[in-house]
């Protein structure tokens, strides 16, 4: 099977205690980390390669985006999703076209931009055209910005996963979703759910998430903030030494 392919299986029949967990490199030496460790796929965040950039959340430009995701897609044998935030301002037939030279075989793409949900509708037809245009070379991640950005009705992100489901959406990611309501949007949506997980021991391990109705756990940039917690760490051991 081609990496698409290889991909999409991962997202199938799991076990509800067995999620995807997809870990979030920032780089090439991070991405081989996290294969060598036994990862079967990653999944960029674009926060984690904003700040190993230099820019703040949101502040990347495409170009420098792009080739941030090409390198990590070099570095390793597995599929790689990358998340392209609102999209770049691309029409979609050139964001899939940049994106499949990366050799990314997916992508995560937002209902939001500055903070203001979009309306539903109209994504829904931009996610149909990126659909056309990829056809089966990439699994899209529909995120759902519900509950960072609106009013954090479950009701609402059920509404907004089922029209991007039907555009085309592969996999939905209603982000921010509190863990109490999980079961509700799980009952609620056709199809896999991609769950935020947290790595400071405040909230539910990734299979207690998929117990809840994930299909896959990202973290977003938390692994690239625990890394720069562990590197402060030694960092002030070195400045301790004579």
């Amino acid at each position: 099977m081609n990496k698409v392919d290889v991909f999409r299986a991962l997202h199938r029949r799991r076990a509800p205690d067995d999620p995807l967990v997809l870990p979030g490199p920032w780089d090439a030496a991070s991405a081989r980390v996290f294969t060598q460790t036994g990862f079967p796929a990653l999944a960029t965040p674009s926060a984690g390669i904003a700040h190993s950039l230099g820019y703040e959340d949101g502040a990347v430009p495409a170009d420098e985006m792009f080739a941030a995701v090409a390198r990590v897609s070099r570095a390793v044998d597995v599929p790689v999703s990358a998340d392209l935030e609102g999209g770049y301002g691309l029409a979609p037939k050139e964001l899939v076209e940049r994106l499949l030279e990366t050799g990314a075989v997916g992508c995560n793409l937002e209902d939001s931009g500055g903070g203001v949900l979009k309306d539903p509708h109209q994504h829904a037809e931009w996610l149909a055209e990126v659909r056309h245009a990829a056809g089966a070379a990439l699994l899209v991640n529909a995120r759902v910005d519900v509950f960072a950005y609106g009013d954090g009705n479950p009701e609402r992100a059920i509404e907004r996963a089922a029209l991007y489901v039907a555009a085309g959406a592969d996999c939905v990611y209603p982000i921010g979703a509190p863990t109490g309501v999980l079961p509700l949007l799980r009952s609620g949506i056709q199809g896999p759910i991609n769950v935020h997980g947290r790595l400071d021991g405040g909230g539910p391990i990734p299979a207690e998430l998929g117990e809840l109705g994930a299909t896959r756990v990202t973290f977003g940039p938390g692994l690239l903030r625990w890394a720069s917690l562990a590197l402060e760490g030694m960092a002030g051991e070195l400045m301790k030494r004579p």
